[in-house]
């Protein structure tokens, strides 16, 4: 056999075996239907083990081919509507980005409007399908395919009963993703990264450091040093997770992300914030009842697992003043949040701060390789108390946006931030004199370094005062006024705010799509989004294609409440940020839920029109 003959035979063999990946068919809930009337169309397509194809979603130019319906031309219907089940949104191995695909089984439905002219006579009705299929390794080129279902035009027919979307059906695009992209998973990993570093971070306090070297040599001399330092570690981790739970327990595990803009959540957070940092700075000292530690302190003196469990728990109360900083700041960016990050923070959070203790029992002999306790821990405690200042003006600036008050403006926040970076750097060089830094002391390499990366830090903030943009900082600052001079603000989005209906009145006399943005007052993603994405030019020009309105969720007005109910009877989504296409007819074109970093992604979704 020639190889032109082999290579036909393989690749004829290769369309066969991909047409047979996925099968179809058409069904109508009725046989016989009346001129005028709504037929209910499913089309099922049964999908092999171990394949899968993609949704009606468009995927970015370099994704997948997503999959296309449409009826054949029919002179007896009139229009169709499309409507998919939620898809799974999984990390592609074929990609290497999330992507929305179906397995096993999929039923589409198709709404399909008959002319009120439509004659009696036999309807053959159609399904059209354009579909790309992959595994894990590898995916097929993409196939046609069609279904087809014979119904009757009867004018005696009883009429159907009027066509509602299927629960848990929407059209293509506007599902929320099912399952976590790669990003969310990798967003928690990092997050709890962050906090073991900030357990870690904490060891170095005047409040824990001290305690390590005491606290091991217990371990040393008694039998089982190493597991006694576990239990000890387990009482640190319980008491920590404990605190998570409560957290999540007192909100519910989605009510978290609901507090992040609720100005007396931010107002307790702030207060916090400001207590502790005033406690490190040296105003007043910060101590538990002292009957609640003798109570444990004598409880965990009986012995046994049951009292070294006891003295580990006991040891995290009286740390508590010096950790709760760190603390704090996990549980209000939890707050922020959803799920079980508040638990998995405190988890992490412990580990890193019982970890020393456990691994000095095991290898006692870098107990004397341990720095000794002097001022630098004191160095430590007043540097913190000036970055928690600067947390607390950050949720102070979440109440300010969303009671719009504008008193903590722009300018006069990072005014503020400057002075309260750039005072912790003079500190450690010897220039400002509080507690922890002698007169003629020598300034070591180590000092000379940190304060140096305060005051970079400080005057890294200066251009924003004066019209520049901050790139990523940008999401956690207040957005500029209007008049501000940001480079690229003339071409950035000219939205309308809060004016819903007054967009689609526009959109039906220029012919165009909304671009609706559920957007917050203090949602740092939004704020990263309008600075660093529509910015761009190549955003913005596509904006100039659409009607953008802005639907702020997060504020305290009739408007908010207004859209708040949009988002959720519409949208089905309680995301910030969520944007949508919607047509003058308020049918949703397309949707795209959260944060994007990828240009050419958000390109794409901005570009979908209504049949692509």
């Amino acid at each position: 056999m020639t190889r032109f003959a082999v290579c036909a035979v393989l690749l004829g063999a290769g369309n066969t075996f991909a047409q047979d990946l996925v099968h179809w068919s058409l069904a109508s809930d009725a046989t016989k239907v009346a001129p005028g009337s709504t037929i209910t169309l499913r089309l099922t397509a049964k999908i092999d083990p171990g394949w899968h194809m993609y949704s009606l979603t468009p995927e970015p130019p370099d994704g997948p081919n997503a999959t296309t319906i449409a009826l054949a031309p029919n002179p007896a219907i009139e229009s169709a509507a499309l409507y998919q089940p939620a898809p799974e949104r999984k990390f592609d191995p074929n990609f290497k980005f999330a992507t929305e695909t179906f397995s096993n089984e999929v039923v589409f439905v198709v709404a399909a409007k008959l002319k009120p002219d439509a004659p009696s006579d036999p309807l053959d009705v159609s399904a059209e399908t354009r579909y790309q299929t992959c595994n894990d390794t590898e995916c097929r080129r993409p196939k046609k395919a069609s279904a087809a279902v014979a119904l009757t035009v009867d004018s005696s027919a009883a009429p159907l009963s009027a066509f509602a979307i299927p629960k848990g059906y929407a059209p293509p695009g506007a599902h929320a993703p099912s399952s976590p992209a790669p990003e969310e998973s990798s967003g928690l990993g990092a997050f709890a990264l962050a906090a073991f570093g900030f357990g870690l971070l904490s060891i170095f306090t005047p409040c824990v450091f001290p305690m390590i070297p005491i606290t091991v040599s217990f371990f040393l001399n008694q039998r089982g040093g190493i597991l006694q330092a576990a239990v000890f570690s387990l009482g640190i981790v319980a008491l920590f997770c404990a605190l998570g739970l409560g957290v999540t327990a007192a909100v519910g595990p989605f009510g978290i992300a609901q507090l992040g803009s609720n100005p007396w959540v931010n107002g307790f957070i702030a207060l916090v914030f400001g207590i502790f940092a005033l406690n490190l700075l040296g105003a007043f000292e910060i101590a538990l009842p002292s009957s609640v530690l003798t109570g444990l302190d004598r409880a965990s003196r009986r012995g046994g697992y049951l009292g070294i469990l006891l003295m580990g728990l006991t040891f995290s109360l009286t740390s508590f003043a010096c950790v709760g900083p760190f603390v704090g700041s996990l549980l209000a960016s939890s707050v922020q949040a959803k799920g079980a990050q508040p638990v998995v923070g405190m988890l992490s959070f412990a580990g890193g701060l019982a970890s020393p203790f456990f691994f000095l029992a095991a290898f006692p002999s870098y107990l004397k390789k341990l720095p000794k306790s002097g001022g630098w821990l004191v160095r430590v405690k007043v540097a913190m108390g000036f970055v928690l200042l600067a947390l607390m003006l950050k949720y102070l600036s979440n109440i300010d946006q969303v009671l719009q008050s504008g008193l903590l403006t722009r300018d006069r926040f990072l005014a503020a931030w400057f002075v309260l970076f750039a005072l912790p750097g003079l500190y450690l060089l010897g220039l400002l004199r509080l507690e922890g830094v002698e007169a003629g002391e020598k300034l070591g390499i180590g000092r000379l370094l940190v304060a140096s990366l305060f005051l970079i830090f400080a005057l890294t903030l200066l251009p924003g005062m004066f019209g520049a943009g901050l790139g990523e900082l940008d999401a956690y600052v207040p957005a500029p006024s209007a008049s501000a001079l940001i480079p690229g603000a003339a071409s950035r989005p000219a939205w309308m705010k809060n004016q819903y209906h007054e967009a689609l009145l526009r959109a039906r006399q220029e012919n165009k799509l909304v671009l609706v943005n559920f957007t917050g007052y203090s949602c740092t993603n939004c704020k990263w989004m309008d600075a660093n994405m529509f910015s761009r030019p190549e955003i913005a020009e596509a904006v100039k294609e659409l009607i953008p309105v802005e639907l702020y969720v997060d504020g305290r007005d009739a408007a908010v409440d207004q859209n708040q109910k949009l988002e959720d009877d519409k949208f089905k989504s309680a995301a910030m940020p969520y944007y949508a296409l919607v047509d003058p007819d308020e049918r949703i074109v397309s949707a795209f839920p959260g944060l994007e970093r990828d240009s050419q992604k958000f390109l794409t979704f901005l570009k979908t029109r209504p049949g692509a």
